[in-house]
């Protein structure tokens, strides 16, 4: 029931996020830093490759990437406060040399040189990006999402996480182009 409840907030937020601001692909909402920690394992990534995190809120997925994992850490994100607490955060943990927030619109980025994408975007957003992503990610490339699965992949694997510690499940798909 919670799960229902979640979503049901978060797509309130959306349609008052795209009313007031116009074309944001999601609502702020942070993923928990152990469902963090799960996506870039489920993920594979390792150190010194390049990964991208979409929508990348206070930067968290970025900076565990840069910091834990030695990867070359990008997100993307829309809103200029978010972009500015993040680069901020970048900053004070000395790691502008592996990590950086991109504050622009996730849509017009090129991602071609990803080995990991995150992803934490509502399904109706997910369609958006699917045609982006389908064109630009080279082969052996791969994609995490989280909760909201690509309806015209296939899951190479599916981990679902009975409870966060914060009272709530979550499922993370990754994908391999």
């Amino acid at each position: 029931m919670h799960r229902y409840c979640l979503l049901a907030l978060v797509g309130c937020a959306v349609l008052a996020a795209q009313n007031s601001e116009g074309e944001r692909l999601a609502p702020y909402y942070p993923t928990p830093e152990t469902i963090v920690e799960k996506m870039l394992q489920l993920g594979g990534l390792k150190a010194g490759e390049k990964m991208f995190d979409l929508g990348s809120g206070d930067g968290r997925i970025v900076i565990m990437a840069a910091q834990k994992f030695h990867a070359q850490a990008v997100g993307v994100e829309l809103d200029r406060d978010l972009w500015k607490l993040s680069m901020d955060k970048i900053r004070k943990l000395g790691l502008q040399n592996t990590a950086r927030i991109i504050n622009g619109d996730l849509l017009k980025q090129d991602y071609s040189s990803a080995d990991l994408i995150t992803v934490y975007l509502l399904s109706g957003f997910i369609d958006k990006v699917q045609p982006l992503l389908d064109q630009q990610l080279k082969k052996g490339a791969r994609v995490v999402a989280h909760d909201f699965e690509f309806r015209n992949w296939t899951p190479e694997k599916v981990q679902n996480i009975a409870d966060d510690g914060e009272g709530r499940s979550h499922t993370l798909f990754l994908y391999r182009k």
